[in-house]
């Protein structure tokens, strides 16, 4: 028995070496993008992590691009990653999900966000839910019926401050308030806040090695999903109760209940947790740095004020901004493009291949991991004059429609398009509406901003406000 036993283990062991021989052998007949995998397991997941934590806001694509090109390999978070600064590459990756490449994120994002997440639906389901979240922020929806409550929310939001606000704190507030208000029709509360709390903690624990045994912000993550998970559920059966009793709504839950598709609560309250992070953390992210851009650049302030007092103008103190309005905006809009541009809030997207892939000289090998950089191209001085440089005038010819597809994506691209992205366009321009003509401002201590695990400010932008009608000084602002 002991000689079978010894015998099984033996045989194991050589069909692995075997294994890894083989599949070495066949790497090496393949044409690999230079670079370089770093240790065994961690690759090079901590010279990433190390870097984005640093001033510049690219400095692990920055460095290996100089060194093999805009197209290179690395292994990261686990798994041999090739990785695209090439805007002609992002675009096919894009452009070829569910038939070259698969949707594929690092695990601590997929546990934390749930196996039935918009992020990791796959084929005809994704096609259709992805239709779904479109229906709820496309823009005749957005002009009916969710203009009047995005002003409302931000204007409920500002009303409470005085003297020194964290700016990111109060900018997540308001996009939490309102994306539960789309998603469940929910009034802001202390139920919502608290549940605000806690997906922090979620959300910190992204980019976090998914063993709770080694790492105490993904292990706080976990505890955190689960009590949001508890909190959504208990919505979630309240609401089925109603919707069976005859009783329907017009909002996201309300459309998940009521569709052919007969889903569980587990899978309802997944699509919930992954819609509230991106309607919750980006949107606010990028209000924080449209403000703290403006700041820095008067010129541009000046500007934008001068458009939104005229809007203003026209209209009573508490009269809310319309579409009309929204439309006659065209300076926001390029100042909303230039923070979207240089803040990247989505630096990019994981995708898996499907198969063997040639593509600029190169092969990507079936099963590795890709990773489309939108910020890398964002921020390369050949695509954009100045690249890193805050600058919205660039936008003002057609509001840089003219530029290509494939360099300007900060929405992403392909099938997985972010489907909300006209909505967070709406919510930072009437946050920055109300913001310039009911505050003058200056920051209250210098901050810098960091890229790890998200792009963010170090101290959340602490700024001293002051309301305009209680000031002579309404000029300056910063």
């Amino acid at each position: 028995m002991a000689f079978f036993v010894y015998s099984l283990f033996l045989t194991a062991i050589i069909s692995a070496v075997f294994i890894i021989i083989l599949r070495a052998s066949r790497l090496r007949r393949l044409r690999l993008p230079p670079g370089n995998l770093g240790l065994p397991f961690v690759g090079e997941t901590l010279q990433l992590i190390a870097a984005y934590k640093t001033e510049n806001p690219e400095p692990f694509i920055d460095e290996r691009v100089r060194q093999y090109g805009s197209i290179f390999t690395t292994h990261v978070f686990g798994e041999p990653t090739v990785f695209s600064a090439d805007p002609e590459t992002n675009r096919f990756i894009l452009q070829n999900e569910g038939k070259l490449f698969e949707c594929s994120y690092p695990g601590s994002i997929s546990n934390l966000l749930g196996k039935h997440s918009l992020l990791l639906m796959k084929g005809s389901l994704h096609k259709r839910m992805h239709s779904l979240t479109m229906s709820f922020a496309n823009s005749s929806i957005i002009r009916d019926h969710l203009m009047l409550d995005i002003d409302r929310l931000v204007r409920l939001n500002m009303d409470s401050w005085t003297d020194r606000v964290f700016l990111m704190e109060e900018a997540k507030k308001i996009t939490f308030e309102l994306t539960v208000k789309q998603l469940m029709s929910f009034d802001p509360g202390e139920w919502s806040e608290s549940l605000r709390k806690e997906y922090v903690l979620v959300i910190e624990g992204f980019f976090t090695v998914p063993l709770p045994l080694f790492s105490t912000t993904y292990r706080r993550a976990i505890k955190a999903r689960t009590k949001v998970a508890e909190a959504l559920s208990l919505i979630v059966r309240e609401r089925r109760k109603e919707y069976e009793g005859g009783e329907r709504k017009k909002d996201m839950l309300g459309a998940l209940l009521g569709g052919d598709d007969n889903f569980s609560d587990e899978e309802i309250v997944d699509f919930l947790v992954a819609l509230l992070v991106a309607g919750y953390e980006t949107t606010s992210t990028i209000m924080t740095l449209a403000v703290k851009f403006l700041t820095e650049t008067p010129l541009a302030l000046a500007q934008l004020k001068e458009e939104h007092e005229g809007i203003r103008a026209k209209k009573s103190e508490s009269e809310a901004l319309e579409w009309s309005d929204y439309k006659s905006m065209p300076f926001t809009q390029c100042v909303v493009n230039e923070t979207l541009r240089l803040a990247n809030i989505i630096s990019g997207v994981f995708r898996r291949a499907m198969t063997d892939i040639d593509i600029k000289g190169y092969t990507i090998p079936k099963g590795w991991k890709v990773f489309a950089s939108f910020r890398a191209v964002h921020l390369d001085h050949d695509h954009f004059k100045d690249a890193r440089t805050f600058n919205p005038w660039r936008w003002q010819n057609n509001s840089g429609t003219s530029c290509p597809g494939n360099l300007y994506t900060p929405f992403g691209g392909g099938p997985r398009l972010c489907p909300g992205y006209e909505l967070a366009r709406v919510e930072l321009s009437v946050f920055l509406h109300h913001f310039v003509t009911r505050f003058s401002w200056v920051p209250a201590e210098e901050d810098k901003l960091v890229f790890f695990p998200t792009t963010r400010t170090q101290k959340r932008y602490p700024i001293n406000v002051q309301r305009r009608n209680e000031s002579s000084s309404s000029s300056s602002s910063s």
